[in-house]
């Protein structure tokens, strides 16, 4: 365990605390000092107004942001906490497609010997920063077809998850699991990882590419969808609450962005210690295009983290672009702590 945010003892307090404050009848007259209670009034101070969950929930969640703020200022970091100690370096796809990435392009065995390579690269590129490897699984992916509750996403089989939950584990991964809500929501669709997210290795990302609940009757890859501010903060406080329940290390969300209006409102994005947000670079093509899209939407808007992507099928097309090396990713400014291959 690495810390509590809540002692048990705090639990049972507020608890009471509230059960105190609930208790008290409204509107109601007190009987004289040493008579009894009858009747109604009886009735009332025998039965003890049930707890409000949402309101010992609030409370709670409000003392562990806290907790989690003060030790921030004291030690700079949440133990366990990845970024920015680490440059993480994921793969990205999904183990079920040949087409979504290079996670799942290749054979297995074939994939992590091409990952082990690229890592050492990483590692060489500079020896200072220690490099977490990761797997970054598209786990409900936008789909070309409705559904039967016209939702245009699918998630993917429990088997699927677990197998690449497997293969992080087996390789000293993390993994991360992404959402392409389609006509969803995030609210509606993050509830469903959250057995998965409880594990330590298990964190998230989001992509406003396929979020399309603001766009009536557009399918996925007709226009680039968006997320706003609120979504962002949404997610940011479920994967908190998750943090504080089961006493796990910060989770990391990594958010995809290639143009402005995939993210809103981005000032109001709120931080929280239990939460490293990445502003992910996921634009493919001339490395110069690619630095300047790094520069006008992931640095002239800031949050807190960044990341940048490389694609192996995208970014070496065409002839003479290339596939951008570590040390030439390491030099952009801010330089990128989160670096996906697709």
């Amino acid at each position: 365990m690495l810390f509590s945010f809540l002692p048990r003892h705090a639990v049972v307090a507020a608890s009471l605390s509230l059960l105190a404050f609930a208790g008290l009848p409204a509107c109601q007259t007190r009987p004289a000092e040493g008579e009894t209670p009858t009747g109604a009034a009886a009735e009332a101070a025998a039965k003890p107004v049930p707890l409000d969950s949402a309101q010992l929930q609030a409370m709670v969640m409000r003392r562990d942001s806290l907790l989690a703020d003060s030790i921030m200022k004291k030690s700079g970091q949440l133990p366990g906490a990845i970024l920015p100690g680490k440059r993480i370096v994921a793969f990205y796809g999904n183990i079920r497609s040949k087409g979504m990435g290079i996670l799942g392009r290749e054979p297995k065995e074939q994939m992590f010997r091409k990952f082990e390579k690229v890592l050492a690269e990483w590692r060489a590129a500079d020896p200072s920063r220690g490099v977490q490897a990761a797997l970054h699984n598209v786990t409900i992916t936008a789909q070309g077809t409705a559904g039967k509750d016209g939702k245009w996403r699918l998630m993917n089989s429990k088997a699927t998850i677990e197998e690449v939950i497997s293969w992080a584990k087996e390789h000293n991964c993390i993994l991360f699991l992404d959402v392409q809500p389609g006509h969803s929501t995030l609210a509606a669709e993050l509830p469903k990882l959250e057995p998965y997210l409880k594990d330590p290795i298990v964190h998230l990302g989001i992509d406003p590419e396929f979020s399309l609940s603001t766009m009536p009757g557009v399918r996925p890859n007709q226009k680039i969808g968006t997320l706003d501010a609120k979504d962002i903060n949404f997610t940011v406080s479920f994967l908190a609450r998750i943090v504080s329940e089961n006493k796990l290390p910060p989770k990391v969300l990594t958010v995809h962005r290639f143009t402005r209006k995939m993210v809103s409102n981005y000032k109001n994005i709120k931080l929280d210690p239990r939460v490293q947000i990445v502003m992910h670079m996921d634009g493919h093509g001339d490395p110069t295009l690619k630095k300047d899209s790094y520069q006008h939407y992931i640095v002239n808007e800031p949050v807190q983290y960044t990341g940048f992507k490389l694609f192996y099928e995208y970014d070496a097309r065409p002839k003479p672009h290339h596939i951008m090396t570590p040390a030439e990713v390491i030099a952009l400014k801010p330089s990128p702590l989160y670096i996906q291959y697709q």
